[in-house]
């Protein structure tokens, strides 16, 4: 298993163990309520699915990369639905 699906996988279990549904771990780590998570919510989100904190900032920079679909550099429900989505299929 590469990193990239180590980490994807620890997001899944992170989202699949604590939280009853997908929006409520989104609104969970959208702690200013903004409807939109930065790049300190996500690093927040990664130390709870247990990645290392020297991986977390390089993981949250390509999270929003590849997820932020309307360039404001944030994930919104959206993006994080589609990113989750895509977890899910990947575990599969």
């Amino acid at each position: 298993m590469s990193t990239k699906e180590q980490i994807l996988n620890k997001i899944q279990i992170l989202i699949t163990n604590h939280f009853k549904t997908p929006e409520e771990a989104f609104a969970f780590f959208d702690e200013d309520g903004n409807g939109k998570l930065s790049k300190n919510e996500i690093k927040t989100l990664l130390k709870e699915a247990d990645i290392s904190g020297f991986l977390r900032g390089i993981v949250s920079s390509k999270l929003i990369e590849g997820y932020d679909k309307d360039g404001d550099e944030m994930i919104d429900w959206k993006e994080f639905k589609f990113a989750i989505d895509e977890i899910s299929d990947v575990s599969k």
